[in-house]
């Protein structure tokens, strides 16, 4: 309030006070930020690949490309990066929001004192929407009792619709709008797709707020799609356009884009092309029907990003329909390098790689026809990841700069005169939060809700907009992702050879040191070796030192101790978390469906009970069913006998009861043992009788979905766990309610978490 009432007994004696609503600067920008997932340096038609990304280029043809902006190496980190300002570990994102350590740079909560851009742009008078992927809620907070303060809507946005884990099943997502769940408002037999949805959404944003509401205030749209993350799902046209475009393999395709990326200039003269790791296969080497089964994981990837590009065009053409285009900074980035947790082989199915089952030519083989389809969720061989970081090394979760060097492209016709040309400045996703607030005209606010806010760490680009020649925005920038290391400095770069834990194939094939005490640091002149290719460590040992040293530092700074390579030390080492799985819990059918986070993990060891009544017939349907098949478990009736059915990342086991179901009240469930004395086994219980019993060929897994997935109970919904029925498949019975309980204590952990995921 700028002027205060004069208050008087009536109006006439009164005059009123001034109370101003937030307003934007005079010609303040609309800002799009498009994030992309898993999407390498040279995947984009406009850095080099071939695929075809028309609308992207667009922007890259009327805007400006950098071709050494930097990532955190992982989703959840860059995204808090990008939102922040801040380092990711500087706002307690040091890795995966999913496993929050009680340590501060771990604990996957952005801290009040780093208020996210969306607020900041909101209390200035911009509009804010988020749609697509957020993963920066802690897994405790997801579920329906929040808290709430971590969701799209408690970081400043005003409408969210998308998904909160990492990844998402494009055919029949979990989705969450503003803060509850919902449905897709279509199936997969009606051709849902999930990038099509979010398009969808993302373009009545922007036209209510434009055409509806006026379009007075302008809007920063977050558009975070689930492409290019695994599963690799498209329809079979968008495939079959790639039919044989990479017969000759990754070798020959990499050596491809490399010419096109040096010609263009996206990628210097005198670059060096890093050579393959020698854990790669040289494609000339595979059996004709190795080649066979590769070249086909990657038409499918081609063909996601193909699609995923027309959906971004789309949203662009409505910018342009509104006529605000022109006057919209679109930002596309993305969120770390491409993916090798697909191994050697490459899968039909990602949730095999968590639960450790190896793929072969033969189970990959089996499903080349449906690859990308409803049944299958896959993901690439790391000789695609490789060839699609070209011309650098490694990918993502390492900070070599195949994990943490991505395109960035920044299209701003009215701001931004240059057309079609490169920007070489080292640039961060921190830096990008600070341009959109100078951009708009903002200066940051130094204390929000009486909370005093951290300094950025990051630093406005807007000088390189004009200035091709502009310094560097700042000269010193730590990395750090699972033990991974290095650092950039005054065109210098130092990296380590750490390997981590947690991807079979790395820790079977990989080269490089598994010790922090053993890691040896190479060093990078980046000024005139723009592929970290040629180490001068033994030329320039001062530099390395002082480099060393100055990430000590920031590391300290930064709160990146202590650090950690293993996935499950993180998971045993996991803080309390609000609202997460239960020993016990009672589950009503007006409860359905439950989000995964709450419901116990039945890989360890759990007893399932469903509170019946059973028709004359024996009944029919659901009772409970979590996941589908990709990885799930259901537990039903089917020809009035009870069945357990479950899959672990495509294999699918099932337990029918020996004896029909009797009319009348039951409590019929399922008891699972991890740790018998035979090996795993799954009883059926009629009112505390066995009535099936059976040794299991594989355990439950341990996660059924990485993406996430709910627990319906009298029906299931979306895809269905196994073939033995159809969604819904409703219970012909009553159903008063399930109830779930794990395993019990465990007297060690560790021990049984490596049990669950077959892990030495």
């Amino acid at each position: 309030m700028t002027r205060s009432p004069v208050i008087g007994p009536d109006l006439e004696s009164s005059s009123p006070g001034e109370y101003p609503l937030p307003a934007p600067a005079p010609g303040a920008p609309n800002v799009v930020m498009i994030v992309l997932d898993d999407m390498g340096f040279a995947q984009l038609g406009c850095f080099g690949s071939g695929i075809a990304t028309p609308n992207i280029d667009r922007l890259a043809d009327h805007g400006l490309r950098y071709n050494r902006f930097h990532v955190t190496a992982i989703c959840s980190p860059t995204r808090a990066a990008l939102l922040t300002g801040r380092n990711h570990h500087n706002v307690g994102v040091g890795f995966l929001v999913d496993l929050p350590m009680a340590y501060p740079g771990y604990t996957g909560r952005i801290p009040k004192s780093a208020v996210p851009l969306p607020r900041v742009l909101r209390d200035h008078g911009y509009n804010t929407f988020a749609v697509g992927k957020w993963h920066l809620v802690p897994g405790g907070e997801r579920t329906d009792a929040g808290p709430f303060d971590r969701w799209p809507l408690g970081f400043g946005f005003e409408r969210y619709y998308g998904f909160l884990n990492g990844d998402a099943n494009q055919w029949a997502p979990s989705l969450a709008r503003d803060n509850h769940y919902v449905e897709p408002p279509r199936t997969p037999d009606d051709g849902y797709h999930l990038s099509e949805d979010l398009a969808d959404e993302a373009i009545r944003d922007i036209t209510r707020q434009q055409q509806a509401s006026g379009g007075e205030r302008p809007f920063f749209l977050y558009f975070a799609l689930g492409a290019m993350h695994a599963p690799h799902h498209v329809a079979p046209e968008w495939i079959e356009r790639y039919h044989g475009q990479f017969d000759q393999g990754w070798d020959r395709w990499r050596e491809e884009v490399f010419a096109r990326q040096v010609a263009s200039g996206v990628v210097p003269e005198g670059t060096t092309l890093t050579p393959r790791p020698s854990w790669i296969d040289e494609w000339d080497s595979l059996s004709e029907e190795t080649q066979r089964v590769l070249a086909r994981q990657m038409e499918v990837y081609a063909g996601f990003l193909s699609h995923t590009d027309a959906q971004i065009g789309r949203v662009i053409d409505q910018l342009e329909k509104l006529g605000i285009l022109d006057d919209t900074i679109v930002m596309l980035v993305s969120d770390n390098g491409t993916s090798g947790e697909g191994g050697a082989m490459g899968t039909f199915n990602e949730h095999r790689f968590t639960e450790h089952v190896p793929d072969t030519v033969e189970s990959n083989g089996a499903w080349h026809d449906e690859l990308g389809g409803v049944r299958t969720y896959p993901h690439y061989s790391w000789g695609w990841a490789w060839a699609g970081n070209t011309p650098l090394r490694l990918w993502k979760r390492y900070t070599w700069l195949g994990g943490c060097r991505t395109p960035l492209i920044v299209h701003w016709p009215n701001g931004i005169e240059a057309r079609g040309e490169v920007r070489d400045q080292f640039v961060h996703a921190i830096d990008l939060a600070p341009t959109v607030l100078a951009l708009a005209g903002i200066t940051p606010p130094e204390t929000i809700d009486g909370v005093t806010q951290k300094p950025y760490d990051g630093a406005s680009i807007a000088s390189t907009f004009a200035d091709a020649d502009a310094p560097n925005p700042r000269d010193l920038q730590y990395f750090e992702m699972l033990g991974s290391r290095s650092i950039f400095g005054n065109g210098w770069k130092a990296t380590t050879d750490h390997v981590s834990k947690g991807v079979m194939d790395e820790e079977r094939l990989m080269e490089g040191s598994r010790d922090f005490t053993t890691d040896t640091w190479a060093l990078f002149r980046l000024d005139d070796d723009f592929s970290e290719a040629h180490d001068v460590a033994a030329q320039h040992p001062d530099v390395l030192a002082d480099l060393q040293q100055r990430w000590a530092v920031e590391a300290g700074r930064n709160n990146v101790f202590p650090m950690s390579d293993d996935l499950i030390a993180r998971v045993v080492a996991m803080m309390p978390v609000a609202n997460g799985p239960q020993a016990r819990a009672v589950y009503f059918p007006e409860s359905s469906p439950v989000i995964d986070a709450q419901v116990a993990r039945l890989g360890l060891g759990a007893r399932v009970t469903a509170d019946v009544t059973v028709p004359g017939d024996g009944g029919a349907g659901v009772l409970c069913a979590i996941g589908d098949w990709n990885g799930g478990f259901a537990l039903y009736v089917r020809d009035g006998r009870l069945v357990c059915a479950y899959s672990r990342a495509s294999d699918v086991h099932a337990v029918a009861s020996e004896v029909p179901l009797a009319a009348g009240d039951h409590r019929l469930g399922v008891h699972y043992d991890l740790s018998g004395p035979g090996g795993p086994e799954l009883t059926l219980l009629c009112d505390d009788e066995v009535i099936g019993s059976e040794l299991l060929p594989f355990p439950l897994p341990f996660v059924f979905q990485h993406g996430g997935c709910s627990m319906y109970l009298g029906e299931d919904r979306g895809l269905p766990v196994c073939d033995d029925y159809e969604v819904p498949f409703p219970w012909t019975g009553e159903l008063r309610g399930v109830i779930v309980e794990s395993g019990g204590a465990h007297a060690d952990l560790t021990r049984e978490l490596r049990a669950a995921l077959h892990s030495e």
